[in-house]
C-alpha cells in the first residue's frame, strides 16, 4: 500500500509537541497529507504509552500501518528516534521499509450482568478487586492447566512480552510469533497450594479461559494499563484473533533492539 495520508497521535508534553511540529512540517514538505480520518499511516509521537493509545484510538484497524517516533524514555515500541526523522521520511517516499504483523489479544469478560469485550496489544492483568489473594482456574483449549493462587495472572502478547511481562520474569518472544504468554504474579506454593512459577506460552489458535474461585468473582482486569472493575465474573476468555501492521525501518533487528534497550 502506498502511503499518502498520515495521522499524528501526539503525547501531551512539550518535547512530543515540538517533535510533532517538526514531523508535520517535513511530511507536508514531502507531499504527505496530514488528516484525521482515512489515513494510511498512524504515527505516535511520544513514549511507549502513546503507541498503545494510538492503536486503541484507531480501533486496532488492520487497514493502515502503525509506527512510533520516540520522544519518551525507553521507547521499545517506538521504531524511529528523533535523529532518524529525515531518514524515516525518505523510506516512506520510496516505500523502502519493513512491515511486521503483530497479534492482538481479544478479551471477553462474562459477568452475571454483562459481557464486555476488550482488545490489547501488550497485556492484561487479572487480580482480586481488593488486592487480596487471587484464585483462578486456568484452562487452555479446554484442558485444565492449573488452579492458580497468588497475587494475580498476567497474559501478554508477543509484542507485550518485553513490557510488564518482563518485570515478572516472563520470556521475551519475537513480535511476529502470534502467541499469548501466561505469567504468574507472586504465585503461592505450600502444603496447601501449588501453582506454576514459570510462564506458559500458548499459540494463537488456543483459547485461554479463567474462572475465579473466590471473593464472588470481583476482579480488577487491567488492559494495557487501564483498570476495569468487574463484579461477579463468571469467566474471562482470551485469544489472538486479529493482527495489526507495524512499520519498521529497513535495518530493524529485534535481537539488537533487546540488547540496546535492556542491556546497554
Amino acid at each position: 500500500m502506498k502511503i499518502k495520508k498520515v495521522k499524528l497521535f501526539i503525547n501531551d508534553n512539550l518535547k512530543s509537541n515540538r517533535v510533532a511540529r517538526e514531523v508535520k512540517e517535513k511530511l507536508e514538505k514531502n507531499k504527505f497529507v496530514i488528516v484525521d480520518e482515512g489515513y494510511d499511516l498512524a504515527i505516535a509521537v511520544g513514549g511507549d504509552g502513546s503507541f498503545l493509545r494510538m492503536v486503541k484510538s484507531a480501533n486496532f484497524n488492520n487497514n493502515c500501518y502503525y509506527v512510533g517516533i520516540n520522544a519518551g524514555t525507553l521507547g521499545f515500541a517506538q521504531e524511529v528516534s528523533v535523529d532518524e526523522i529525515d531518514q524515516f521520511i525518505e523510506l516512506l517516499k520510496t516505500a523502502d521499509f519493513k512491515v511486521e504483523e503483530i497479534g492482538v489479544q481479544e478479551v471477553v469478560v462474562k459477568t452475571k450482568k454483562e459481557t464486555v469485550r476488550h482488545f490489547s496489544i501488550n497485556e492484561i492483568v487479572i487480580r482480586d478487586e481488593a488486592l487480596n489473594t487471587t484464585e483462578l482456574e486456568v484452562a487452555v483449549a479446554g484442558g485444565l492447566l492449573e488452579d492458580f493462587v497468588g497475587d494475580g495472572l498476567l497474559i501478554s502478547t508477543s509484542f507485550g512480552s518485553t513490557a510488564y511481562n518482563l518485570s515478572f520474569g516472563g520470556s521475551i518472544v519475537f513480535n511476529t510469533f502470534h502467541t499469548l504468554q501466561i505469567t504468574p504474579v507472586a504465585p503461592l506454593n505450600s502444603k496447601a497450594y501449588r501453582s506454576l512459577v514459570n510462564s506458559v506460552i500458548v499459540p494463537d489458535n488456543m483459547l485461554i479461559t479463567l474462572v475465579p474461585k473466590r471473593n464472588n468473582g470481583n476482579l480488577i482486569v487491567t488492559v494495557d494499563g487501564d483498570n476495569n472493575f468487574y463484579e461477579s465474573v463468571l469467566t474471562i476468555e482470551t485469544v489472538i484473533n486479529r493482527t495489526i501492521k507495524i512499520l519498521r525501518m529497513k535495518d530493524y533487528n529485534f535481537i539488537q533492539k533487546v540488547n540496546d534497550k535492556f542491556l546497554k
